[in-house]
């Protein structure tokens, strides 16, 4: 589908980062695509406000909150802040970046909510809720794990992510299994709300027909709807969310407030720059969804479908891009097929800019991209060195040592003509997504100026003809120009690098592709130039490709059940200053018990030498029975500041040795009194 080409502001979103986990590069297969066109779109002198923020909220986030014992609010915030500063490492600039935890997305959920109801599309009905009857709990989406009704492979509450991919309402799952417990559930009836989606078939069809963006997303998405359409379950049995209105026991599904997520985030952009939101989501200025291939389904059917029901404009262009292998193997975090931006690429010295270009250029936006060190060696060593590198370097040390400056000339018209025809066909291929072959040709204006260099030979010519030579050396700074506007969106600090190295003194992420064809001014000052690109060295792919293969058979060790070969990673160093602050004391404990509303944790007293005992949550109950409990000495953090753990206050923390698979508490060696010191 093409560009949207507009007189009017653009919106530009993309899909929200879980705040469940580590950052790795099959985020990036969704975010760096979507940063390049934003920043190709300024470019082409088009307004864009570009959002985005962290999905807090469901299943996955409580289980593993609760397998952490920690609050569900604190696991999300440290996932939030990864993800905001990852962003920035990697210079993908979003105008605002929130969480749907935040008050504005809270109050725009219930807004939209209750315009639903109100209009008669959201409804109550009794179904069959998968129950735990050891767990004493019902099993909303992750707690519960079957079969797919649909196609029979296992299938997780919510989705069929091992089959036929087809999202699951509540109840529909066979044989279900409580994933705490591992034991048998049943299914109890529970009054929930529906989302009258079968309503929206017509609409939807339109709707798609005339959707921009990607064609994997719309026929996709138009698959579905052509066959019958389901109602929609919109509430869930957690305390973490936003509550459904009236009725505290009740949130609604996170697929109903993570994408209002958009809608908020344009508020507080607004807000903060005194802009105005409902232009686009209740006007018509363009919206452009750039999402991951797995969620289309609810980018492109429940999401307009909500919008719609509750009178607000419609997504203009979904870009749906395609998954990501790890060594052509499926990505998989379980078995090891994972490269984690920050520890794998960043903390090994690899420069953003590289990773932005090979995820640009490697593949179609729609197709799967294959991650290898290999690959991702010869494309930097062979393009970005070998290419794009080399004219810009040898034609500003050539310029610089021989002129010191932009040397007087004429710029020869075929050489515009091809710079102008680039910049054309650069700009087409980001307006239609296919940022791959944006790259490439882009790429192939360094190849023509390296044969424009290599075919003056002007080393020969400065002794002949230095008028002549100054005249190939400006024509070059002509095509280093437009190279720099055309790589700027792909690898923005390198180019900023190069901008000042070519003589311009102004902001090259603010320059617009037109100013390549304003010509460089001759006597303008040169710096001496530093190389932008520098090759990859086998040793570094070697060292590499050592960590993934150790990932990979730990990951297999674990899955075997074998803990001799678990690798087991230091975390980063700190100041003694930062362990001091922790005050750690003896305790014992003196009651203990189950909470009643979780598998994993004990209320405990602790007597820590004060005229009032501690109250602590500990994830111990696998581990430890209430009465083991009574009367352990214990060595417990009391400076910690308080948290809620499903619905209790804990006001410290006892430390514990965690082996992966046994957890032992750990004591002095020697009787000591309640409250002595740990140092």
């Amino acid at each position: 589908m093409s560009n949207i080409i507009s007189d009017k502001a653009v919106l530009v979103t993309c899909g929200l980062p879980y705040a469940n986990g580590k950052a790795h590069v099959g985020h990036l297969r969704t975010y760096i695509p979507a940063d390049i066109y934003v920043r190709s779109l300024k470019k082409n002198l088009q307004e864009v406000i570009f959002v985005c923020g962290s999905d807090t909220h469901g299943t996955p986030i409580v289980v593993n909150a609760e397998k952490l014992g920690i609050a569900p609010k604190e696991l999300v915030q440290k996932y939030h802040v990864h993800f905001d500063e990852l962003f920035k490492k990697m210079d993908i600039r979003f105008d605002a970046f929130g969480t749907t935890d935040d008050a504005t997305n809270h109050k725009r959920t219930l807004d939209i909510v209750d315009r639903l109801i109100e209009k008669g599309y959201v409804y109550p009905k009794i179904i069959e809720i998968a129950y735990c009857p050891q767990c004493t709990r019902f099993l909303p989406d992750r707690y519960v794990a079957g079969t797919c009704p649909h196609c029979g492979e296992k299938a997780r509450g919510d989705e069929c992510d091992q089959g036929c991919g087809k999202h699951l309402e509540p109840g529909e799952l066979k044989e279900p299994l409580c994933t705490i417990c591992r034991g048998p559930a049943e299914y109890k009836e529970q009054e929930h709300f529906f989302f009258r989606l079968s309503d929206f078939a017509d609409f939807l069809v339109k709707h798609l027909e005339n959707l921009g963006g990607t064609l994997n997303a719309r026929n996709y998405a138009l698959g579905w709807v052509k066959q019958e359409l389901s109602d929609w379950c919109i509430t869930r049995n957690l305390e973490w969310g936003v509550k459904f209105p009236g009725h505290d026991d009740l949130v609604v599904y996170v697929w109903v407030d993570a994408p209002i997520g958009y809608i908020a985030f344009t508020e507080q952009w607004a807000k903060a720059n005194g802009g105005d939101w409902e232009k686009f989501w209740k006007g018509d200025c363009p919206i452009v969804h750039f999402i991951g291939g797995d969620i289309i389904y609810h980018h492109c059917i429940f999401w307009p479908a909500m919008l719609k029901g509750a009178e607000y404009s419609q997504p203009s262009a979904v870009v749906a891009s395609g998954m990501l292998k790890i060594e052509d193997k499926t990505f998989s975090k379980s078995r090891g097929y994972v490269v984690w931006v920050e520890e794998d690429y960043l903390d090994q010295g690899f420069h953003p800019d590289l990773l932005r270009y090979y995820l640009a250029s490697y593949t179609s936006h729609t197709k799967e991209v294959n991650f290898s060190w290999n690959i991702f060696q010869d494309k930097i060593n062979t393009e970005l060195v070998g290419v794009m590198g080399n004219f810009l370097y040898r034609n500003l040390l050539f310029a610089y040592k021989n002129f010191g400056a932009v040397p007087e000339g004429e710029i020869d018209p075929q050489v515009m003509e091809k710079i102008d025809l680039t910049i054309d066909e650069v700009k087409r291929a980001n307006g239609e997504y296919e940022f791959k072959k944006a790259a490439d040709t882009a790429m192939s204006l360094a190849s023509y100026g390296n044969s424009y260099f290599q075919s003056n030979e002007p080393w020969k010519l400065i002794k002949e003809n230095r008028d002549a030579c100054g005249r190939v050396i400006k024509n070059c700074m002509q095509i280093a120009k437009a190279l720099v506007l055309l790589f700027e969106p792909i690898t923005p600090a390198s180019m900023e690098a190069a901008w000042k190295q070519i003589g311009m003194d102004s902001d090259v992420h603010t320059a617009v592709y037109d100013e390549a064809n304003v010509h460089v001014v001759s006597g303008t000052e040169l710096i001496k130039p530093e190389i932008l690109f520098t090759k990859i060295d086998d040793e570094k792919i070697a060292e590499m490709e050592t960590i993934s293969s150790k990932r990979v058979k730990a990951a297999m060790a674990k899955e075997a059940g074998i803990k001799e070969v678990e690798i087991m990673e230091y975390k980063e160093e700190i100041e003694y200053d930062d362990f001091a602050k922790l005050d750690i004391r003896v305790g014992k404990i003196i009651t203990a018990e189950k909470i009643r509303k979780s598998k994993k944790l004990l209320r405990l007293e602790v007597d820590i030498g004060d005229d009032e005992p501690r109250q602590v949550v500990a994830g111990l109950a696998e581990n430890y029975e209430p009465k083991e409990m009574l009367g352990k000495t214990v060595n417990i953090i009391v400076n910690l500041k308080p948290v809620k753990l499903c619905g209790v206050e804990s006001q410290g923390m006892l430390l514990a040795a965690d082996s992966g698979d046994n957890v032992s508490l750990l004591t002095t060696d020697k009787e000591m009194e309640p409250g002595s010191s740990i140092r």
